[in-house]
């Protein structure tokens, strides 16, 4: 599908591929498609084609918080990095988790009851689902402006109106245009183009839009409530110390941005593989010099290298225009 939105580079590579080795040999392969894209929607480079669509998952959490930053709920409800962070994040669910989630809803006087993620299995709370931090920031942004959360995650309440409209002004395309699909958690999900995440990314990761500057800053200064100790976000914005702000996504997607510079990546892995989108992650990283060498080592220590027998390679380059 075209969306008919991304304007493709003057070169555009091959896509990246991702072969798992076991002791050498190769045992699987992963294609993936990236864009890279600067804050204005200029496509600065692609492997594959940028206009490949696909849903962009929890990827899009930071954006989808814009509504809470734009609205006052922040000031409203006093709440802090953490509690911005969280609400952009793919938590595990911990307890420090929950209770990051519970406080959101606590300040906002609402039981955590009015969730309506899943409870995990193993489980016993809602607070403890990844998504409920999304989830918490909804239904914060219902009691600034006084809606009924009943039903806030249904794509015609007015708190999802809100959130489309936003992402389309970013996009620079009528709302309309924008097609959804209900998540696993259940609230919408936006089907994209690579080069439209990029773009999205580059947008957070600027200084040019106060909103997504205080999400990205949150974000970076509380990289352990984006995901959690051991996953990739958390482990890349660490490391990386606060100049790269990274939200992954379910089947494969993978979007990052470079802080105060305006530049953003997207990957999609075409089968949905989470080890490979990582692996492209850290090789296109290296490439572009976001990352120092010795960064790039312990991220591949951690994502690319299973036991003594199996580990990742990555083949492809991008080349900028």
């Amino acid at each position: 599908m075209n969306l008919g939105r991304s304007r493709r580079p003057a070169v555009v590579s091959p896509p990246i591929s991702v072969n798992l080795l076991r002791e050498g040999i190769v045992e699987s392969t992963h294609i993936c498609k990236v864009a890279i894209a600067d804050a204005r929607g200029r496509i600065l480079s692609a492997a594959g084609d940028p206009a490949t669509a696909t849903f962009g998952r929890s990827a899009l959490k930071p954006i989808q918080a814009i509504a809470v930053s734009a609205t006052g709920v922040i000031e409203r409800f006093n709440l802090s990095e953490a509690d911005l962070a969280i609400i952009c994040g793919s938590h595990q669910g911990s307890i420090g988790h929950a209770r990051q989630v519970f406080n959101i809803l606590w300040r906002c006087d609402v039981e955590s009851t009015t969730l309506t993620c899943p409870v995990p299995s193993n489980a016993t709370s809602p607070l403890q689902h990844n998504c409920s931090g999304k989830h918490a920031g909804m239904i914060a942004v219902c009691q600034h402006h006084n809606w009924s959360p009943t039903g806030y995650a249904n794509r015609k309440h007015p708190v999802q109106t809100l959130i489309l409209n936003k992402m389309a002004e970013l996009l620079h395309i009528p709302a309309a245009e924008l097609i959804c699909a209900h998540d696993d958690c259940g609230v919408p999900t936006y089907l994209l183009e690579i080069g439209q995440m990029a773009n999205l990314f580059a947008q957070l990761s600027s200084r040019e839009n106060l909103h997504l500057e205080r999400i990205s800053r949150a974000m970076v200064s509380a990289p352990e409530m984006v995901a959690g100790v051991g996953e990739f976000d958390t482990e890349l914005m660490r490391l990386s110390q606060g100049t790269i702000v990274s939200k992954s996504g379910a089947e494969g997607v993978q979007c990052i941005g470079r802080m105060g510079e305006g530049l953003g990546i997207s990957i999609k892995v075409m089968d949905g593989a989470k080890r490979a989108k990582h692996a492209a992650a850290i090789h296109i990283l290296r490439q572009l010099g976001w990352i120092s060498p010795s960064v790039a080592e312990s991220l591949a220590e951690m994502f690319m290298t299973f036991g003594n027998y199996k580990r990742l390679e990555v083949n492809g380059e991008l080349s900028m225009a």
